[in-house]
């Protein structure tokens, strides 16, 4: 196909953007669910220390998150600019190698995560209180991994091959069910926090039947042979490569969870709110949070294709005209959250359980301060991506580590010595304004170079 009748190529940007952003919007807000549903329904049944068991074991679902996101993005943003290029045989190579790169990881990942359990755990932050159910609820969840991996990581594979709808309805389909079976499971059969990781991986074991099924019978741009899936050293660095930003972003904001989980649980013994209740606050904020980077994920997905696609058949100016659309939606959405942040935090707090007088101020003060620079986190994570797209993997690589690694992490460390668990809080907003002014350093820099380009043309 060549860019005559591609529609990427020749399509209004705003419905094209719409076309694939709104399907990863939804996929992104649904995937979403999985650890806000159950949230949602362990902090009304177990309560506050199942709210901090979930919290402990959200860095295992954000590694996981980022190996779908390596094998994922570095596969669909690699497809794209090879169909970009005519050259469709390199694209469905680098595809079939990035499948089979999730089956092994996600395999990999399981058998490590089954044999460490409890080192892990203990290393993620869990206190004496919240550990055992720290360790039924990951016992569980681990089985899924090789599913969430396949189902999820496929989908950006599925998206890139024109398919958005298809891709949304595999991550739809396996929340959904979890939606319904985790009071069923929880309540009905009085399982507890472990019916709330069963119903996870059946979830994510429906994602991933459907996602095996659109490979089978509905792949678009050419039949699978046998030979592509032999893995290839050119292919799975060209997927890692690509990949890398939005992996690294993930295992960066892996390792500030796992720092602000301990700094939190030792500050906070010696503060009025002990260690438990900054735990369990913090997990229920980074899961309310998960929504809103999910929509800005979502609307930077469903750019990569149209991205990638003009990158590679140098049309600069639909890339230019995509990226700044795409910045005023998410900023939009950005300054919604912002507000929704500083007005309501107890509101939001309460939908996760009841908890002391304590446990809501502290929740109330760290939405107000840590998330004070909502209205600009949506800069970072789109230029990121950006770069990404037009396969600058470094600059991509760069602007991922911004906030976590290069500003929030040592400030973390540095403000919580200096000033106990309230530097944490004033870390957040510190980091997020000085990555939103690099990511804009960065992009305007690039744009100038694309315009080179284009008056070269």
């Amino acid at each position: 196909m060549d860019q005559t009748q591609n529609p990427l190529g020749t399509r209004a940007i705003g419905p094209l953007i719409a076309k694939f952003a709104v399907p990863a919007i939804i996929s992104g807000l649904v995937s979403a669910l999985y650890n806000i549903v159950d949230q949602i329904f362990i902090g009304q049944s177990v309560g506050l220390l199942g709210n901090g068991a979930t919290n402990v074991a959200f860095p295992l679902v954000t590694i996981c998150t980022g190996i779908t996101l390596l094998l994922g993005i570095g596969s669909a943003s690699n497809f794209s600019l090879a169909l970009g290029r005519q050259d469709k045989e390199t694209a469905v190579h680098i595809a079939a190698n990035g499948i089979a790169l999730m089956v092994i990881c996600g395999c990999l990942l399981c058998a490590v995560v089954t044999l460490f359990l409890h080192p892990l755990l203990v290393a993620f932050g869990a206190t004496e209180q919240n550990l055992p159910y720290a360790m039924l609820y990951t016992r569980v969840t681990a089985l899924g991994i090789p599913f969430l991996i396949f189902g999820t990581g496929g989908s950006h594979i599925i998206r890139a091959d024109g398919s958005p709808r298809y891709a949304m309805v595999c991550t739809m389909s396996g929340a959904i069910l979890n939606c319904f079976l985790d009071p069923l499971f929880i309540f009905g059969f009085d399982m507890g926090i472990t019916g709330a990781a069963l119903a996870t991986i059946i979830g994510q074991i429906l994602s991933a039947l459907l996602a095996l099924y659109y490979y089978v019978k509905r792949f678009q741009t050419a039949r699978w042979e046998r030979r592509y899936f032999r893995l290839s050293a050119a292919c799975t660095k060209a997927i890692v490569s690509l990949g890398v930003a939005a992996c690294f972003n993930q295992i960066a904001m892996c390792i500030v969870q796992i720092a602000m989980n301990n700094t939190l649980r030792y500050y906070g013994a010696s503060s009025v709110y002990g260690s438990d209740i900054p735990l369990a606050c913090v997990g229920v904020i980074t899961k309310v949070n998960v929504i809103f980077i999910a929509i800005i994920v979502g609307i930077a997905q469903g750019c990569q294709p149209i991205i990638g696609y003009n990158y590679g058949a140098k049309n600069y100016r639909r890339v230019r005209e995509t990226y700044k659309r795409a910045v005023f939606i998410a900023t939009a959405v950005a300054v919604l959250f912002f507000l929704c942040f500083q007005l309501f935090p107890r509101q939001i707090t309460s939908v996760f359980g009841n908890g002391s007088e304590e446990y809501y101020q502290f929740a109330a003060r760290y939405f107000r301060i840590y998330m004070f620079f909502t209205f600009a986190n949506g800069l970072q994570p789109l230029t990121s991506n950006f770069f990404t797209s037009i396969g600058k993997a470094k600059l991509g690589i760069m602007i991922s580590m911004t906030r976590q690694i290069i500003f929030l992490l040592p400030l973390i460390l540095l403000f919580s010595f200096l000033w106990g668990i309230d530097g944490v809080m004033y870390a957040g907003p510190i980091a997020d304004g000085a990555a939103a002014v690099l990511a804009i350093c960065f992009v305007l820099w690039e744009m100038k170079q694309i315009r080179a380009l284009e008056t070269q043309q």
